[in-house]
Order: structure tokens, then C-alpha cells, then sequence
């Protein structure tokens, strides 16, 4: 007969087994991270109850940790905390990628009583693992307050285990997400690509005719670009290109979006804005090329000038052909007499 001690074993190996189950249907059925996150963490407070646990993600350009998802006493609160990577425990072990298992923080030097102890006042110990993919690590879960005096040799491979399952999920995320950024994203200028566009102004007619907004669209195009190409090579000419995007989309608002319309003709997509608040738009953005010295090569440095065209919903039209093809009209009408200059149609 088997002992009470036995069976609780052979009920928790049973358990995990369930939990093991759940985790990898769930990852061969949805690509919604946040769903397979969140029953991953949930999962994680159903075995070792902590009593707050987060999962945190990689920013890698800002080289910080943000909060993707936060459980228990004080979660609400700690949401919009960011940690730089090598700060405190849960940035040490991002930065390691190795685990850090605490069972009294005060008498740990990698606890930051800046970081640590204000996102979690009351820390006594934490269970920190990074989820990692290859030789990268993607994130942190972090357990605080589930263990005294040691953490349990199977919970920590049992924690490691679900650790791996989420960077599995992350990975795919961000995998699919790149394909899909890769069928709207022009590869030269990192801006959307014309086909992304057409999606968009079809989305936008309609939704500006349910709701009566207006919105506009400006249509430039790079004046003597070839010369660039001439002169330093395609390669400075592409980079051109590169850095126009990046300087037109530091100076739009968040719901206006860019795109390469082809060679070095863009369109800028502006909702809920009248023709002449777009007109100003294109003023600025025609002075703001005028006065930006732009690094090509290490001994080259050209300034650019473009000459733009403006048209909007409805005052110019009512349908996505005569918007753009008002806009390019406007623009070639700038281009044929001063260039450098903007125009409404």
C-alpha cells in the first residue's frame, strides 16, 4: 500500500503533468501571447502562491524590463514601473540570465532597496528566473513572498520549466509579429510600404464618412534625388531615404501614419484633420527638411528639399483614387515651378 506521503507525490506529479498539458495546448492553438502568459501565470499562483508574482518582457532598445503582466497585493501599482537591466534582482537576472533565488533580500547585495524595495515594500524573499531563448533572454518572472527558508529544489524546476513554455510563446510572438510587419514595412525606410496604405485610407473613408471627420493626405516627393545617387552612390541615396522616414515619423502624431509610395515619393495619412491644419503640417515638414543636415557617409553631409501636395476628405474628394491622384497633381505642379514649396489642390 502506498504511503499518504506517496500519494500527495504521485497527485502533485499528476498535477503538473495537467498544468504541462494545458500550457503546451495552449501554445500550439493560439498565437494570443497574452492568453498563454496569463495561463502560464496563472498556473505558477495555483502550485506556489506568492504573494504578488510578475512576468516581465525585454525592452531591448530602451534596455529595460516593463511589467507585461502583474498579479496580487500591490499589482495595480507597479504596472508603469520600468527597471534598467542590471538594476536590482529582477534586472541582474536579466541581464545574467541566470535565476536568483533570495530567501532574506536585506542580505542580498544584488537587492536595490531604490528598486526592489519601492516596487515591493514589503520583499522578504523572491524567486527570480529569466525566460530565455537560446543564448537571449526575453524576460523575468518574479515570485515574491512564496517561500521562508529555502525553495524547493522541484518548484524551482517546475518554475524553470514554465519559464521555458513562455519564452516559447514569446518567441512566437515576435516571429509573428515580424512576418507580419515585413508584408507592410517598406525594408529602405523602415515606413509602411504602399500596400499597407491602400488598406488604410480604404479603412479611413470609412471611417470618416460613418462618423463625418475629415482627413487629409500629403503627398511629397524628394526634389534632385537622383543627383544624391549620382553623385555618392546608391547606397547614400538609400540612406537618404532611411533617415527622411525616420525624421518624418519623429514629427507626426501618433494616429498619423507614413508611407514609401514608391522611389522616393511618400504619402502621409492625417485623420481628423481639416485641409488647412494639413496644409500647416506640410509647411513645417517642408522647413524642417530645409534645416536638417543629414549624415550620408563619414565625410558627406547634404541638406534635402521636397516639394508637397495636399488634398482632403471631403473638400477635395470623396474616393481614394482622386485623393491621391489630386495630391500627386498638387505636388507635380510644386515640383514643375519652384520646387521645395507645398500646395493644396
Amino acid at each position: 500500500m502506498p504511503t499518504q506521503d506517496q500519494i500527495k507525490e504521485l497527485e502533485k506529479k499528476v498535477e503538473e503533468l495537467s498544468i504541462f498539458h494545458q500550457v503546451g495546448k495552449a501554445l500550439t492553438s493560439t498565437l494570443d501571447l497574452q492568453e498563454v502568459l496569463t495561463l502560464i501565470m496563472g498556473k505558477i499562483s495555483e502550485l506556489l502562491k506568492p504573494s504578488t508574482w510578475s512576468l516581465l518582457l525585454v525592452d531591448e532598445k530602451k534596455q529595460e524590463l516593463h511589467f507585461q503582466i502583474a498579479i496580487g497585493k500591490d499589482a495595480s501599482r507597479i504596472r508603469d514601473f520600468r527597471i534598467k537591466i542590471g538594476e536590482g534582482l529582477a534586472g541582474w537576472v536579466a541581464e545574467t540570465g541566470e535565476a536568483a533565488i533570495v530567501s532574506d533580500v536585506a542580505k542580498d547585495p544584488r537587492f536595490s532597496q531604490q528598486i526592489d524595495g519601492l516596487i515591493h515594500p514589503h520583499i522578504k524573499s523572491v524567486a527570480c528566473v529569466p525566460l530565455k531563448s537560446k543564448d537571449r533572454t526575453l524576460g523575468v518572472i518574479e515570485l515574491i513572498n512564496c517561500f521562508e527558508e529555502s525553495f524547493p529544489t522541484e518548484d524551482l524546476s517546475m518554475l524553470t520549466s514554465l519559464a521555458d513554455h513562455a519564452a516559447i510563446a514569446i518567441e512566437n510572438a515576435m516571429y509573428v509579429k515580424r512576418i507580419q510587419e515585413l508584408t507592410i514595412t517598406d525594408d529602405c525606410t523602415s515606413l509602411y510600404n504602399s500596400r499597407y496604405f491602400n488598406y488604410m485610407i480604404d479603412a479611413e473613408l470609412s471611417r470618416s464618412k460613418r462618423y463625418n471627420y475629415h482627413f487629409a493626405l500629403i503627398f511629397f516627393d524628394l526634389d534632385r534625388f537622383k543627383s544624391v545617387n549620382d553623385t555618392h552612390g546608391h547606397l547614400c541615396g538609400s540612406r537618404l531615404l532611411r533617415e527622411i522616414g525616420e525624421l518624418i515619423k519623429g514629427h507626426l502624431r501618433d494616429i498619423d501614419t507614413a508611407y514609401r509610395y514608391g522611389g522616393d515619393e511618400f504619402i502621409l495619412l492625417l485623420p481628423q484633420t481639416t485641409k488647412d491644419a494639413a496644409l500647416l503640417v506640410a509647411k513645417r515638414l517642408c522647413g524642417l527638411l530645409n534645416v536638417t543636415p543629414i549624415k550620408l557617409e563619414e565625410n558627406v553631409t547634404v541638406t534635402t528639399t521636397a516639394s508637397f501636395g495636399v488634398a482632403s476628405f471631403p473638400k477635395d474628394a470623396t474616393s481614394k483614387v482622386e485623393l491621391v491622384r489630386l495630391a500627386d497633381q498638387a505636388m507635380y505642379r510644386v515640383k514643375n515651378r519652384t520646387r521645395n514649396g507645398v500646395e493644396g489642390t
